[in-house]
């Protein structure tokens, strides 16, 4: 259309034959230039600077071809190509008007002033399409920076989750360490003694043995668990293995963290029963960790409540605090012992038992940590 309007000018035009015929190639480059802006910006503002000499050698007059010249200013100035394109793009703008007034002036000219004021008024376009694609330019550099430190944040973030996994699942794996130890302890104890008594009291070294093959089972589940956790890396740890702590411990751990200055309702449902000492061990420490999290983030005056349920098939767990709830950031802080990882540890912690957990802020404000072990070992 451009060069339809162009070409209709350059027919109807009061120009001589030499500058008539040069304005037909001409008027079609200066097309092109449009048509072709996006692709090579800066040859076409190249050759639009050439278009323009040329324009003033053959004497043609402005024409509405000369649009090209304001279109690739614009374009220029809103790419991402260099920045010596744009400063050139910026020049042939502001000095296409003064050349244009020498080259071709008004019959009547009239006060300099006015002149002055023609040509600040041409060249004005070509500054506020250099300013609008530069700051278009400008915009687009921002948001893309931004999402270039977004994706890097997510990389970092996932960096971070993958270490905080891995220390968590190498502390859990030293725990379940110790469990195993201690059960094998029973059981090599269990059998000095029935050993001992087996002619003496065959009923106590029956009991004896029953009390070996139920630990033996234990720690068989307990070192599946074990053998699923990586613990390459770790360096090798002396002292003897002492037992974890257990269901029986939360008690002594709620009086800790009431003495710490924590309100704590504590309440035990169902009949307690023995359990394996890896669910007792992931009771305890998701307990610590929930309590430890409503103290530290809780806000002033914040209070708490645990909840044990016994089911037939499983052991559940409430913990529940008043505090600020949504403001916790569980996924970041260290755990109650400084070592852990907040949720992503309890996560950790229930999937080894084959368990699920549900945490959140509560409805009424505050937080809630909702836990559910099965009490068979998961294959």
């Amino acid at each position: 259309m451009l060069f339809g309007f162009s070409l209709l000018w350059a027919v109807q035009a009061s120009m001589e034959t030499a500058s008539r015929i040069a304005a037909v190639p001409i008027v079609a480059l200066l097309s092109l230039v449009v048509a072709l802006r996006r692709r090579a910006p800066e040859r076409m503002l190249l050759l639009t600077l050439l278009l323009g000499v040329a324009q003033l050698v053959s004497d043609v007059e402005v024409n509405p071809a000369d649009w090209a010249m304001l279109v690739i200013v614009h374009t220029v100035a809103a790419s991402d190509g260099p920045r010596w394109a744009s400063r050139v793009a910026l020049g042939g703008g502001l000095a296409a008007a003064p050349l244009a007034q020498l080259r071709w002036p008004p019959p009547d000219s009239g006060p300099v002033l006015a002149s002055v004021f023609f040509v600040i008024v041409m060249a004005l376009p070509f500054a506020l399409a250099w300013v609008l694609g530069d700051s278009l330019r400008t915009r687009r550099a921002y948001f893309a920076e931004l999402e270039k430190r977004a994706a890097r944040l997510e990389k970092e973030r996932e960096a971070q989750s993958k270490v905080a996994v891995a220390a968590e699942r190498a502390r859990i794996a030293r725990e379940l360490h110790d469990v195993v130890a201690h059960n094998v302890s029973v059981m090599v104890v269990q059998a000095d003694g029935a050993a001992y008594v087996l002619d003496a009291s065959p009923a106590q070294a029956r009991q004896a043995l029953e009390t070996i093959s139920t630990t033996g089972r234990q720690a068989l589940a307990e070192m599946r668990r074990l053998l699923g956790v990586l613990r390459t890396g770790e360096p090798q740890e002396g002292g003897e293995y002492v037992p974890q702590p257990d269901v029986e411990q939360i008690e002594d751990l709620v009086e800790q963290v009431r003495t710490a200055g924590l309100t704590v309702d504590f309440k035990v449902e169902g009949t307690p029963r023995p359990l394996p000492s890896g669910v007792e061990l992931t009771a305890y420490r998701i307990v610590q960790e929930a309590l430890t999290n409503a103290r530290k983030h809780g806000g002033p005056d914040v209070g708490a409540s645990v909840r044990l349920v016994y089911f037939d098939d499983g052991l559940g767990l409430l913990v529940e605090d008043d505090g600020r709830g949504a403001t916790h950031d569980l996924y970041e802080d260290g755990g109650a012992d400084g070592q852990g990882h907040g949720l992503i540890g309890m996560r950790e912690r229930v999937g080894m038992v084959g368990g699920t957990l549900d945490a959140g802020p509560r409805p009424g404000g505050g937080f809630r940590i909702s836990a559910l072990l099965p009490l068979k070992p998961a294959h």
